[in-house]
């Protein structure tokens, strides 16, 4: 019998791995663990274990738990080797303090290969066995030829891996406009695409300046409230619509759904606010 951890690695990155149930009770939430990864091992952080980590591996869609029969664990889900020492903390502290410098290198080769990229990150594996690069780009780029030189100047295997502006907005972290935390650096499991019609229906400026985060893309908070605007939205009448009232035939030019009122305008071009019962009679 074995429990599910859910270990945290630099930039937010999150996977999952088995615990033989004995040694479980001795893991704690922030404890480190040394973890077999694809290449080699790596150091990581747990962040969640038990119904929580389970909740979380399910929610990530990675294991495909809808289909029948269930399928064998899948490849990340292995176990990790031991909980890390403080030797293994200052090895895994070492490769960090030299990633931007890599991250700068990269980037200079880059311009050398003329690759329209945007290097976002640099991450060392634990046992420097593999070093993942991130980038952005308006387009797919054919990087191979900067793979080989980057495998010869640091000796070790090279994954270059391209991510969108959220992944890196997730990735680098950063303070929002609400002045918190962003969200998806924090608690929101992935970013969901966000269209400018969200922000029609909650009245809000359709300047993307306005309305879009750090990362350049729409705020994903928008998602958030909408479900609630459409149910309100449902109770009043739409914007432009003529009606008749009891002062003859007026035409609706705002609603409030906070306040529950309603902007009218007549023919005349007089117009009067009313509440949204005092519409209906």
């Amino acid at each position: 019998m074995t429990h599910l951890l859910e270990v945290r690695f630099k930039g937010n990155r999150r996977e999952y791995f088995t615990w033989p149930s004995p040694e479980s009770p001795s893991l704690r939430v922030d404890d480190a663990v040394i973890v077999e990864v694809e290449r080699g091992q790596d150091f990581g952080i747990v962040s969640a274990l038990g119904d929580l980590a389970e909740k979380k591996c399910k929610r990530c869609g990675a294991c495909n738990e809808e289909t029948s029969p269930p399928p064998a664990p899948a490849p990340p889900l292995q176990a990790p080797v031991r909980r890390a020492t403080d030797e293994d903390r200052k090895i895994a502290a070492d490769p960090r303090l030299n990633e931007e410098e890599v991250r700068r290198t990269v980037r200079d080769r880059g311009r050398e290969h003329d690759l329209p990229m945007k290097v976002s990150d640099a991450e060392w594996q634990w046992d420097k066995r593999k070093l993942t690069i991130y980038f952005t780009a308006e387009q797919r780029v054919d990087f191979r030829a900067l793979v080989r030189d980057l495998a010869s100047l640091f000796r070790t295997r090279i994954e270059l891996r391209q991510i969108g502006a959220r992944d890196e907005a997730k990735r680098l972290d950063g303070i929002g406009r609400c002045g918190r935390q962003l969200c998806i650096a924090s608690w929101l499991p992935e970013g969901r695409p966000v269209s400018l019609s969200l922000a029609k229906a909650q009245g809000l400026s359709l300047n993307p300046v306005q309305i879009s985060g750090p990362c350049g893309r729409l705020l994903c908070c928008l998602h958030y409230e909408h479900d609630f605007y459409v149910q309100q939205r449902k109770r009043f009448p739409k914007e432009g619509k003529a009606l008749k009232t009891a002062e003859g035939m007026e035409q609706v030019v705002a609603v409030d759904i906070f306040r529950e009122r309603v902007t009218l305008r007549s023919d005349a071009g007089s117009t009067r606010v009313v509440t949204l019962d005092q519409l209906r009679v």
